[in-house]
């Protein structure tokens, strides 16, 4: 498996830098990424949150939030995973790049919806002239949750659909992330024929990391985003 996985329809875009990365690419590596093309690294100090943050230059200090939007060239904004689905908007005639970490916690809290909300509100994008790319996550028959997470998306969240009971085991469902994150994309106006996505299964494929599969707290995936000058 290569260090990242790109998506297809996003290969001719001019002046654009995104990769979901694989085990092979270790933040060391992304720096050198980052560095061979004018740019620097940005990351979260990811919390599970609905937060999305804007920025124009590298900040003086890691910033908490589980979002980021920016309209300026030199920044790759990254966001680490090990089952939560990495999600990228971009705006190619504003030239606005985000990305995203939405795990089940900011997925109920509309974390997809405020970020286009966020490109519109800073940037003046629209959400029909968005694309969105979602990388590899935990896939929906790998993806067991209780009712507590039902329940925290009947709060508001996206529909029940995305839910399906495991009959053997009363109580817990299978949760599909990807189905969710589109609905609330598709809410907010972007195109569903503007939503692509590597349909890979981090829980099942060894060349990705799992933290239900792994159990490793520290190990994550380098997704990233950026415009480059």
């Amino acid at each position: 498996m290569p260090p990242f996985l790109s998506i297809p329809e996003w290969s001719g875009l001019p002046r654009l830098l995104h990769g979901f990365g694989t085990r092979g690419l270790s933040e060391a590596a992304l720096e050198i990424l980052a560095r061979d093309n004018g740019a620097a690294v940005v990351m979260l100090d990811q919390f599970h949150s609905a937060d999305v943050l804007s920025l124009d230059r590298v900040p003086s200090e890691r910033k908490r939030g589980d979002a980021l939007v920016t309209d300026s060239p030199g920044l790759l904004l990254v966001v680490k995973t090990a089952d939560c689905l990495p999600l990228f908007l971009f705006d190619e005639v504003r030239r606005i790049a985000a990305a995203v970490h939405a795990g089940w916690r900011g997925t109920a809290g509309m974390i997809a919806r405020a970020a286009v909300e966020s490109m519109g509100r800073r940037f003046g994008s629209r959400p029909e002239a968005l694309t969105a790319a979602f990388g590899p996550c935990i896939g929906p028959s790998c993806y067991e949750v209780g009712e507590d997470v039902v329940r925290a998306f009947a709060r508001g969240g996206p529909p029940g659909s995305i839910f399906n009971p495991i009959p053997e085991k009363p109580g817990r469902f299978h949760l599909d992330l990807r189905a969710a994150n589109r609905a609330q994309l598709e809410g907010a106006g972007v195109l569903s024929r503007r939503i692509f996505s590597v349909a890979v299964c981090t829980h099942c494929e060894p060349g990705l990391l799992s933290w239900r599969r792994d159990r490793d707290s520290a190990a994550r995936l380098y997704n990233f985003i950026g415009l480059t000058v």
